[in-house]
């Protein structure tokens, strides 16, 4: 993690992923997908984003923010080149966020096959307050028919190969 300070902002810049990641609509918005295989306890993403004392995140809110446990800060994740932000919750995820030390980094649950959707649990508060609960959210659990845990299409990870 390399930490620059721009315009008084310290931003928490990301070590590039060693896979192949794409952002794409997804029913939940926008979703990251895998265009590589990952095995289970790999790191697939970093967090990064700005670094904000926990009472400036407490003031700014935001969906994207991630407190750093242990610590007085939070990160975040609002720039559009944190890829890592694009992952969706899930109540039956196939990764999650684990910290090493004040690095967060998005890891498989379970080997992911190329072309699903990466997706974590954001934890019972983010479930509750953003969210809205299980009326409002969108994953497989509480709407079966139209749950996101979206793959990309055969012709759509073709591309995407070609393209990384």
């Amino acid at each position: 993690m390399q930490k620059k300070k721009i315009n008084k902002q310290i931003i928490i810049q990301p070590k590039p992923s060693k896979y192949r990641l794409v952002a794409k609509r997804s029913s939940a918005g926008l979703g990251l997908y895998t265009i590589d295989p990952i095995k289970k306890d790999e790191q697939i993403i970093e967090y990064g984003g700005y670094k904000l004392t926990n009472e400036e995140a407490e003031k700014r809110g935001g969906k994207y923010l991630f407190e750093i446990i242990e610590s007085n800060f939070t990160i975040d994740g609002t720039p559009r080149w944190n890829l890592a932000r694009y992952a969706n919750h899930s109540c039956k995820p196939n990764a999650e966020a684990v910290w090493y030390g004040k690095h967060v980094w998005i890891c498989p649950k379970r080997n992911i096959k190329p072309g699903e959707e990466i997706t974590y649990n954001y934890g019972r508060v983010y479930f509750k307050d953003i969210i809205g609960g299980e009326k409002y959210c969108k994953c497989p659990i509480h709407h079966p028919s139209k749950g996101h845990l979206g793959k990309l299409t055969e012709k759509e990870l073709r591309r995407y190969s070609r393209n990384s």
